[in-house]
């Protein structure tokens, strides 16, 4: 799928100088829809018997042999090489400890690794004696002695060769190539350096203790979970069984000595104001409406509901939720009676879920149903949860209903775990991943490629394509790659990528991912003229589409004005060849597999631009914002939210039923995510989670005063930035108006993901221009 495909950087002949800066000139770019290629980093794919060389070379030596360089002849020759200029980073476990840990006392960063590889030309024919290298084990700063280095390197500048039929996608640790104008700046590369760190040091403790014991480090306890916030990991003595087997004494002492503070984790907010609201229903209901996934909630139109799938391979379609299973909870209506009252609202993973639970529960550690999960709305416009269907392949259904009795009480807690499980993984893959990062994508690159920085369009766009190319190629390596992060931490699995690319083709839709056509898609919303934003919503305390829509209004106000000003008439759009090949690409190139749907809009009018323009920019905001900054506050505590689940809900036939009923809590918490895989979790979500220093949002740019010559787009900019000041002082309001219980009231967590300004670190608030994390 174009728009989930890696990016690629091509293999170079390269003519080198010690002066690494005139690495950076003369960019070129690959099509289909990849990276922009430049000489400052490129990968090679060669069979090495040994590891490249890595040397630390003092600035003395470069700088005296780059001046003997000078004076000589230059000699044209072809070199294959690798040149990468960067920290130096260690995948295996003893040099991670190596340089994350001693580097604590040895200032990290201190020291730059040159790596140069060549598979043509030995440079030592040519220059005999040339460039001496000292090698150092990064971290413990112990010269253990010098050999010869050999560089590809000559004294001709500026001379490059590129072989195009040599592409190969960069694989970690090597970085993938971004482009300057949109690769992280100084502060925010020090904020993710920073988070990337603490996440190391968060995971280090039960990472060893795993790779060293056959226990699973399960959590005994709820009050275990909560140790982590209160006191950290040392709390937990695993230091003293990694000390009885790992020689790592200095390491661990260090750890205890001088990290405690590292090693705790922050309080999530979703306990911070009441410990045990993740076990009520009103919570579980409230954040399909308020929480990090707010996105997939839907009317339910028909009663019963059927799967689109094929009952030939995934059994009857027919929902095994029947009108007995729910007519106690409809405050005495008939099913058509909450239908036609717009009562029923429905969470439903049954069929992205379905073609995928086989392989998914083959995996060890892995356990997942298709969901299904009705909600009814109450008059005090809060929803309660009524039902839950649970699906296994070619298996009967199984439904489950509020609890009457202790044992049905912790099935149903089981039963809402795993909906919250299925939520998560669709919530990361699908709503946050696919459609935010992934999807915007093509638009980002074809932008650069097809139209010139001065275009008024570009101009507009550019606040919203900042650090999205540098972070989803970071994403590409660490987090959605083969055995990372996305992987390790939710159901899917292996299988992850594959539950995504099958929701961008049967799903995804650019002219359906702006808020007021969504949310009327999902039933959630009606056409009203009559109404602000001309749509009525069927809850009316609906935090997100609430706060979204003022946002959303105060982008297209402001998309329309500026529009306005460049494009008076149709015939101004059509012709304008920059803003159609922009267009084109993005759909024919970065959406190549979906390019011949009938669903794309044309290009053709300045409505029709707005409208695009206006869907863009609110998914590089708005959109991510309500979806990716809140994922700490909620799912930091992960019984509120496991990403991923190990057991099935007990049925009583099973054997393991009676180890259930002897010991509830235990079977539970055994179902949930162990110490090191939650740890890892966290880590991760806690760094997604966080704004940088230097972010800037929304209403907010670069060069005020300088970003245009044009005085009207000024004028449009200031009176959008008054408007999103005004609407932080709307949401703070309804966030303090008791009116409102799905954001105010007892324990209830404020709805504060559409707020536009944050301060830095993980607030759970702030909208930044663009996918910045």
């Amino acid at each position: 799928m174009a728009a989930l495909n890696s990016g690629i950087c091509s293999k170079k002949f390269l003519s080198l100088s010690a002066n690494t800066s005139t690495l950076e000139k003369n960019g070129s770019f690959v099509r289909p829809f990849c990276f922009p290629m430049v000489r400052e980093r490129t990968h090679v794919r060669k069979q090495i018997k040994t590891r490249p060389l890595m040397a630390v070379l003092s600035q003395d030596v470069i700088t005296q042999r780059a001046v003997r360089a000078l004076t000589e002849k230059p000699v044209m020759f072809k070199v294959r090489a690798l040149v990468t200029i960067r920290r130096k980073k260690k995948e295996d476990l003893r040099e991670t400890i190596e340089n994350h840990l001693e580097a604590l006392s040895d200032n990290l960063g201190k020291k730059i690794v040159l790596e140069l590889v060549s598979n043509e030309i030995d440079p030592s024919k040519f220059f005999e004696d040339l460039y001496l290298g000292v090698l150092s084990f990064w971290g413990f700063g112990l010269t253990v002695g010098s050999e010869k280095v050999s560089l590809s390197l000559t004294s001709c500048y500026g001379n490059f060769w590129t072989d195009i039929s040599a592409e190969t996608r960069v694989e970690k640790p090597l970085p993938i190539y971004v482009p300057r104008d949109e690769a992280f700046e100084e502060t925010k590369q020090d904020a993710f350096s920073a988070g990337r760190l603490k996440a190391v040091l968060h995971n280090l403790i039960p990472a060893l203790y795993a790779s060293i014991s056959s226990d699973n480090s399960e959590f005994k306890g709820f009050s275990e979970i909560d140790r982590l916030y209160r006191e950290g990991l040392l709390k937990f003595n695993l230091q003293d069984e990694i000390l009885k087997k790992l020689p790592l004494p200095k390491v661990v002492n260090d750890i205890k000595e001088s990290s405690q503070g590292l090693l705790k984790y922050d309080t999530p907010t979703i306990i911070s104001k009441d410990k045990f609201a993740w076990l009520r229903d009103d919570e579980f209901a409230r954040q399909a409406l308020a929480g990090i996934n707010p996105v997939n909630i839907e009317k339910l139109e028909v009663f019963p509901f059927v799967s689109k799938l094929d009952p030939n391979i995934y059994g009857p379609p027919e929902s095994a939720i029947t009108e007995e299973h729910i007519i106690g909870s409809l405050n005495g209506m008939t099913v058509q009676q909450a239908l036609n009252e717009n009562k029923l609202f429905i969470l439903d993973y049954h069929d992205i879920y379905m073609p995928f639970l086989d392989k998914i529960n083959a995996q060890d550690g892995r356990k997942a149903y298709a969901t299904r999960t009705i909600f009814f709305l109450s008059a005090l416009g809060t929803l309660k949860p009524i039902a839950i269907e649970l699906s296994l392949p070619t298996q009967p259904k199984r439904v489950l209903t509020p609890p009457d009795d202790a044992t049905s009480y912790w099935l149903w807690q089981l039963a809402k775990a795993h909906v919250c499980s299925n939520d998560a993984g669709v919530h990361q893959l699908v709503n946050h991943w696919l459609r935010t990062h992934a999807c915007i994508e093509p638009f980002i690159l074809a932008a650069h490629r097809k139209m010139s920085e001065m275009h008024p369009i570009f101009k507009l766009l550019h606040p919203h394509m900042r650090y999205t190319l540098e972070i989803n190629a970071l994403a590409r390596q660490t987090l959605i790659n083969a055995g990372g992060v996305i992987e390790s931490c939710f159901t899917p699995g292996q299988y992850c990528m594959e539950l995504s690319v099958e929701a961008y083709r049967n799903h995804w839709r650019i002219d359906q991912e702006g808020l007021p056509t969504d949310l009327i898609r999902r039933g959630m919303a009606v056409k009203d003229p009559s109404q602000r934003h001309g749509l009525r919503l069927l809850i009316e305390d609906y935090p997100y589409a609430t706060d979204g829509l003022l946002l959303w209004s105060a982008i297209e106000s402001y998309v329309k004005e500026y529009v306005s000003f460049y494009y008076p008439n149709p015939a101004s759009v059509l012709f304008d060849t920059e803003l159609q090949s922009w267009y084109s690409e993005a759909k024919n190139v970065g959406h190549a597999d979906l390019s011949e749907e009938p669903w794309w809009p044309s290009l053709t009018s300045p409505a029709r631009l707005v409208s695009l323009l206006t869907t863009l920019i609110w998914l590089a905001s708005a959109q991510h914002a309500a979806l990716n900054f809140g994922q700490y506050p909620y799912g930091g505590y992960v019984p509120n939210r496991p990403p991923l689940m190990r057991r099935h809900v007990p049925d009583p036939k099973d054997p393991e039923y009676l180890c259930f009923v002897s010991d509830p809590q235990k079977y539970f918490l055994s179902a949930l995510p162990n110490l090191l895989q939650s740890t890892n979790f966290m880590a991760v979500v806690d760094t997604l989670s966080t704004h940088s220093a230097d972010e800037e949002y929304l209403g907010q740019r670069q060069l005020q005063g300088l970003w245009s010559g044009d005085p009207r787009a000024f004028d449009a900019y200031r009176k959008f930035s008054a408007e999103v000041q005004r609407v932080e002082r709307v949401i703070q309001e309804r966030n303090a108006d008791m009116r409102f219980p799905n954001r105010c009231g007892a324990g209830v967590l404020p709805y504060e993901l559409l707020i536009p300004s944050s301060g830095p670190g993980a607030t759970g608030r702030g909208v930044p221009n663009s996918v910045s994390i």
